[in-house]
């Protein structure tokens, strides 16, 4: 049984709760607490998978309260509930937040944004790669696009349209600002994929306060792993997205869908980066010894971590609330016949795409490039495409020298 602790100094507002999730209750375990120093003392008491706080209490604020947790209780699911925050109290909360839920939320919401949360956790079976991830914030960014990102937001020309083709180029800026633009506080009545649309709906004033306040993005510091090299994972993303975008206009997805393959052909690899940045010796083990038995990459980072890089990134992803099929083809890249959907989607695009990328860019040196289940694309009735969809990949990739 999940167990949610639920914080507001509002006592309608906990009463409001209680009603509205009483249906709930042979699910959840629910614990209710008027402030933070009450929600600490439970915490210290008892287990908790989720909290979810209010952001305006006196004392002790939740922007406060979600960041003693997340030193704390780093396993725990953080996620806002409130009303009328203030830009400077958002900004604070950024950082020790997952995910955060505007007021007035019906019960539906709340269940399935808990729900979902909960579910991601079973991707992970070491508690110490769950507290890892719950406290990622932000991935890191290569630094040449990190320095052209600031440079463009503090010139008095800079443009909105410009830095947002910056951030689109890069993968961890791409997954911080599709998390905050699918936020409720944001009132988005979609799923954002696009990063392009992400910034645009931001705005200017919003992504300089995110960079240079919040510094909600940050610049790759750490040498990378031996086997490892960031600047070729950033260029088989970019190409990745390309392909998987082509693809999904090739059959004719609707506009929302191609937009969700070409963010997760973008995000696909994003487990990488989130090992390299916070396990850069266990990270480099699993590459040295993928290199030794013939490349196998995922058979490697399950001996030496116990999980891969894409069930790390589809359970961040996850918890920063991308779209459910962003997520999805991230958690399943490698093996899409796992997945319970079937039937043609992000998934399939990003699988298709990532296999035929390494013809065009490289595999990183040593280690395999994914490989096609050929399989599963003839169990989506798809494989007379394969020819065809080569060849659109092959003629645009080429003709961008291999970049998207």
């Amino acid at each position: 049984m999940n167990r949610i602790l639920f914080v507001d100094d509002e006592p309608s507002v906990l009463d409001g709760l209680r009603r509205m999730l009483r249906p709930l209750r042979e699910e959840w375990h629910m614990e209710f607490a008027a402030s933070g120093m009450e929600a600490l003392a439970i915490l210290a008491r008892d287990p908790y998978d989720v909290i979810v706080s209010d952001m305006r209490m006196p004392g002790m604020d939740g922007a406060e309260l979600l960041d003693t947790v997340m030193h704390r209780f780093p396993r725990m699911v953080r996620i806002v509930l409130s009303g009328q925050a203030d830009r400077e109290s958002l900004l604070r909360s950024l950082a020790a937040t997952h995910q955060y839920l505007a007021k007035p939320c019906d019960a539906a919401t709340i269940k399935a944004t808990l729900t979902r949360a909960c579910a991601l956790r079973d991707l992970l079976a070491d508690p110490g790669l769950i507290a890892l991830v719950s406290h990622v914030h932000t991935i890191p960014s290569l630094p040449d696009i990190y320095a052209r990102l600031v440079e463009e937001c503090r010139s008095p020309k800079g443009s909105l349209r410009t830095v947002a083709e910056i951030m689109a180029e890069d993968v961890g800026m791409t997954a911080k600002i599709l998390q905050l633009v699918n936020s409720s506080f944001f009132g988005r009545a979609r799923r954002i994929s696009s990063p392009l649309d992400a910034v645009q709906l931001l705005g200017m004033e919003t992504v300089k306060a995110l960079l240079l306040l919040a510094h909600v993005f940050s610049q790759l510091e750490a040498p990378p792993a031996q086997l490892y090299s960031p600047v070729l994972l950033q260029r088989r993303s970019l190409a990745t997205s390309a392909a998987a975008r082509l693809i999904a206009v090739a059959e004719r997805a609707d506009p929302e869908a191609v937009e969700e393959a070409a963010a997760a052909g973008l995000l696909h690899d994003v487990g990488e980066l989130v090992l390299a940045a916070n396990l850069p010796d266990r990270f480099a083990k699993a590459r040295q010894l993928a290199a030794e038995r013939g490349g196998d990459v995922i058979g490697a980072e399950m001996e030496v971590l116990g999980a891969s890089h894409a069930m790390m990134g589809a359970y961040l992803l996850g918890l920063w609330g991308l779209p459910d099929v962003v997520v999805e083809a991230v958690a399943f890249h490698h093996a899409p016949a796992e997945c319970v959907h079937h039937g043609f989607g992000p998934l399939a695009a990003v699988h298709v795409a990532a296999s035929l990328v390494p013809e065009l860019t490289g595999a990183d040196p040593g280690l395999e490039a994914p490989a096609l289940d050929l399989d599963y694309v003839r169990a989506l009735g798809l494989a007379e495409r394969l020819d065809g969809w080569r060849r659109r990949c092959v003629t645009r990739l080429r003709a961008e020298g291999g970049d998207a």
